[in-house]
């Protein structure tokens, strides 16, 4: 009788364990779609050249956007008396102006939502007890970097309101990969949550899978110093660069190491090198999680990861060598992170789930 009195607490427990991780994951499932939304509007914004259309930073108000003619003129205005009105977009009309604003408010408006989506049900699931201890620290940390990255957002825009005609190539990349790091998180963190088909796999294929997520995650990184630096325009052939596989100027400025950051020619070959160097390293992991556990789900998610860097690739290559159109460039940006999120969620089912609190009391 005692045994049974017993294992009835604990299976009502692990009962209710597992419906308060299923809300909790898909509420995070909700919040990357959210992320992945401001990311693909966030690119958009980029892309039209639309960064720099609101002049100041408003976390509260800047949410009404122009209600009337009146309001409209007043922000044109404060647009015009940037240095990116006055060397590019000098007499540009009133509807044109609208055009490249309504990206960057909805860009803003989104992540003003990403903060909503988080905060709310964080603060729901807290009260109501539905929320494991290890979580509250990881889910609090993860609320605040979000509030930081829209400081570092207005960062960002700063850098292009007094002197340059553009963001800074620096503190562009640096926005873009503390966002993807926030995606990469929490999605680390729901798939931590669900059920695994398999057990944790052999510590080869767990930092192999590890170092995949990470050389995705910098991938973006130089991808954002490309898009920063215009340079995807620099050279629109492939596999060759100015008739070679290693085109001449990649070090022509002083120190030699500013070339990384501030030469498109440099910017674009270390982009395609690194792109190499990550369908390489998705080969190796895919044939080394074969070797290691042929048939199961690791080995099945290491191909498909592989599948979708060369996708990827070609992705990125249709949008080179059609001189980086609109449709195409987004998409490379867009499946970037789709990429990144596959690659961390790979990751974390190698590790296998979150300890069940019931295995603790039991252990206990």
């Amino acid at each position: 009788m005692t045994a049974i009195a017993h294992s009835q607490p604990i299976k009502d427990i692990r009962g209710r364990e597992a419906r308060n991780r299923k809300l909790v994951r898909f509420w995070l499932y909700g919040v990357l779609l959210v992320l992945f939304a401001l990311f693909l509007v966030g690119g958009a914004t980029r892309l039209t050249d639309s960064g720099l259309s609101i002049t100041e930073w408003k976390p509260i108000h800047g949410v009404i956007p122009p209600l009337s003619e009146a309001d409209w003129q007043e922000e044109l205005e404060k647009y015009r008396q940037i240095p990116e009105y006055q060397q590019i977009n000098k007499g540009m009309s009133l509807g044109e102006f609208k055009r490249i604003f309504w990206w960057e408010w909805a860009h803003r408006l989104l992540a003003r939502a990403v903060g909503l989506v988080m905060a709310v049900p964080l603060a729901f699931f807290w009260l109501t007890g539905r929320l494991e201890n290890h979580l509250k620290p990881k889910l609090l940390g993860l609320l605040a970097l979000g509030g930081f990255q829209g400081f570092i957002g207005w960062w960002m825009v700063s850098s292009g309101l007094s002197e340059r005609v553009d963001v800074s190539q620096y503190r562009l990349a640096t926005h873009l990969t503390l966002a993807c790091i926030i995606f990469a998180a929490v999605m680390w963190v729901a798939r931590g949550l669900a059920p695994h088909s398999a057990p944790p796999a052999d510590q080869a294929t767990r930092r192999l899978a590890g170092t995949m997520a990470l050389l995705v995650l910098f991938q973006i990184y130089l991808g954002a110093l490309v898009a920063g630096l215009d340079a995807g325009m620099a050279y629109n052939t492939w596999p060759l660069m100015d008739g070679g596989l290693v085109p001449g100027g990649l070090f022509v400025q002083q120190p030699f190491w500013i070339n990384l950051f501030e030469n498109p020619k440099t910017v674009q070959f270390v982009h395609r090198l690194g792109a190499y160097t990550v369908l390489a390293v998705a080969i190796w992991h895919a044939a080394q999680a074969w070797r290691a556990a042929p048939g199961t789900p690791h080995a099945s998610r290491a191909s498909l990861l592989l599948g979708m860097i060369v996708v990827q690739a070609l992705i990125g290559i249709t949008a080179l060598v059609l001189v980086v159109p609109f449709g195409w460039a987004l998409l490379h940006h867009g499946f970037a992170v789709v990429v990144l999120g596959f690659a961390v969620a790979h990751w974390r089912g190698t590790a296998g789930a979150y300890p069940p609190r019931t295995a603790v009391m039991v252990a206990r």
